[in-house]
């Protein structure tokens, strides 16, 4: 099986064009089914899933987590490329800024199937090692994308991953800020650590689409979340395309 890498689309990133022709697929696991599309990319064998679903429908607290992961895994996915809207958590991270992720806080209460290891008999108790949360491999790789293709991108950043589908409280952004946290999403929890479980490399890239609340003066809305990611999606392809043809 030849490995391939996977470009995992969040919010606004619902569809990626490749160069061949992408061919839609259901991947049946043990945890659910998946939808994929499969092709080409710079010479590159290339998985796209949209996160949410085709048109969005599907909420940050429903995703099948281990199902799409799962079906990456069996795909033969070995590196994975993954995008996030997120709010940010500090004045100086304005909208439209991208963050390459190197921690993250799991603030998640309620999520079920976070990991793979239940202790059953094909998934003994496993305690996996998160001291490096992102690949380091991968995020050199990206890194050195933006660099080529003068795309401003910071190169650290704690995202804190809470449940949704509603937005933070001020009160909550305070106290993500005070922990270290600098952007605030709902899906990069357990979506990082089940890739780590099952032995794909992950890196996270993070499109801040708005302040946190209390850091605007306006109330947040998905469709200010919308806008800002279609305004920022060329850059954001760009900076994936020229990553997949570095790795």
């Amino acid at each position: 099986m030849n490995s391939m890498i996977a470009i995992i689309g969040g919010t606004g990133v619902g569809n990626f064009e490749l160069e061949s022709s992408g061919k839609s697929e259901v991947i049946t696991t043990k945890h659910g089914d998946a939808t994929v599309t499969t092709g080409r990319l710079r010479g590159k064998d290339i998985v796209f899933l949209a996160r949410h679903g085709t048109g969005h429908k599907i909420p940050p607290h429903r995703i099948n987590y281990r199902a799409n992961i799962a079906a990456l895994a069996a795909l033969g996915v070995t590196s994975a490329l993954a995008t996030t809207a997120v709010g940010g958590l500090r004045l100086n991270l304005l909208p439209g800024s991208l963050v390459l992720l190197d921690d993250f806080i799991d603030f998640t209460l309620t999520r079920a199937g976070k990991t793979f290891f239940d202790g059953e008999a094909d998934s003994p108790v496993t305690h996996t090692d998160f001291t490096r949360p992102y690949s380091d491999s991968l995020r050199n790789v990206i890194l050195s994308a933006a660099q080529s293709q003068e795309i401003e991108i910071r190169p650290t950043g704690t995202y804190v991953c809470a449940d949704g589908p509603r937005y933070e409280s001020p009160a909550e952004v305070r106290l993500f800020a005070s922990w270290g946290g600098d952007v605030v999403g709902m899906t990069g929890i357990p979506e990082v650590t089940l890739a780590r479980e099952a032995g794909i490399a992950y890196a996270g890239i993070s499109l801040v689409t708005n302040p946190g609340a209390g850091l605007s003066r306006t109330p947040l809305s998905h469709e200010e979340v919308t806008m800002a990611m279609e305004a920022n999606l060329p850059r954001l392809i760009r900076l994936l395309t020229e990553s997949i043809a570095r790795i």
